[in-house]
């Protein structure tokens, strides 16, 4: 068993890469390897729609008999109706990851929620909340929709703008409103030269995008074959419709809208699968631009050496 002063000397490991690439099991295989060399290990959840509980169809959520006994944290913390929040998370992951050292353990952050991860391994701070703005902006979002509140982000940060685009009214929300308050661009954001928060071993999985699309199709379509609308179907007592950001997951919105008869099967299916195509495309161009990471290809045979060969690095 490893002891506290051996895992100091080991970096903090991050997998990451867009949705479908493989990274909870190449997460794992990193894990049984350290272990295999003496040490403990424990895994962080770095994906917003696994903090859910219940969401496991849609998320791809590993079920604990998948886990190979490796002890995993952050997954199934929030009910569906609570918001999920970057800074809460930040916070909460952090002190998750400090525990597991003072353990001597190794914590392994895995996920391609990309803010999420750059709030935990990157020198993050968070601007404050105005509750007034927040309500008016809120407020102008349910009356006007998203539109007229992206138009405006685009001219005051277009790049903050293009990162969130134009249909996520509640991350346009909350950018518009850190502006409003620090009178500068959008604050959550990675920054040009990050800081770490401590040593950190960055693996990222990459996959050609005329491999991963047609995946990420059969991925959706076999979400639906799995029993996706049962388990939507079975969250809907639990206020998931009142949920502001479960019932705006790709996928679970899609279900919703099925449901309620407003969609089909086949343009609910279509729809999920186009966001998620989108959703990767940003997930790479968000990860590209992490330094010092190592890029490993999904199918390559040798990943996990080349990750631990990665990690031994920055021993």
């Amino acid at each position: 068993m490893s002891t506290p002063t051996d895992a100091a000397a080991l970096p903090l490991v991050a997998v990451v890469g867009a949705t479908g690439t493989g990274k909870s099991a190449l997460a794992l295989d990193i894990a049984e390897q350290l272990i295999a060399d003496g040490h403990d290990v424990e895994i962080v959840n770095a994906d917003a729609s696994q903090l859910y509980r219940g969401m496991d169809i849609g998320t791809a959520k590993l079920a604990p008999g998948e886990r190979r006994g490796i002890r995993h944290h952050l997954f199934d913390v929030l009910e569906v109706t609570e918001e999920a929040s970057v800074a809460r998370y930040q916070a909460e992951a952090r002190a998750v990851i400090t525990g597991i050292r003072e353990r001597g353990a190794v914590p392994i952050l895995v996920g391609g929620s990309g803010l999420y991860v750059s709030s935990v391994v990157y020198d993050f701070r968070f601007p404050g909340t105005d509750a007034a703005l927040r309500a008016e902006l809120e407020a102008e979002l349910i009356e006007r929709g998203p539109g007229l509140l992206y138009q405006r982000l685009k001219e005051l940060d277009a790049n903050a703008a293009a990162r969130i685009g134009s249909q996520n009214g509640r991350r346009l929300v909350r950018a518009l409103e850190i502006i409003a308050i620090t009178g500068e661009p959008h604050a959550a954001s990675l920054p040009d030269e990050p800081v770490e928060w401590q040593p950190l071993a960055m693996v990222g999985l990459a996959v050609d995008r005329a491999e991963l699309v047609p995946r990420l199709d059969a991925r959706v379509e076999q979400m639906w074959a799995d029993g996706m609308l049962a388990e939507v179907e079975a969250l809907i007592p639990a206020g998931i419709e009142r949920g502001v950001t479960a019932s705006r997951a790709i996928g679970y919105a899609q279900a919703l809208a099925q449901l309620r008869g407003e969609i089909g099967e086949s343009e609910a299916i279509d729809l999920t699968q186009a966001l998620t195509r989108r959703y990767a495309r940003r997930q790479v161009s968000w990860f590209k631009r992490y330094p010092n990471t190592t890029w490993i290809e999904t199918t390559d045979a040798a990943r996990v050496a080349t990750a631990m060969h990665a990690l031994s690095a920055r021993h």
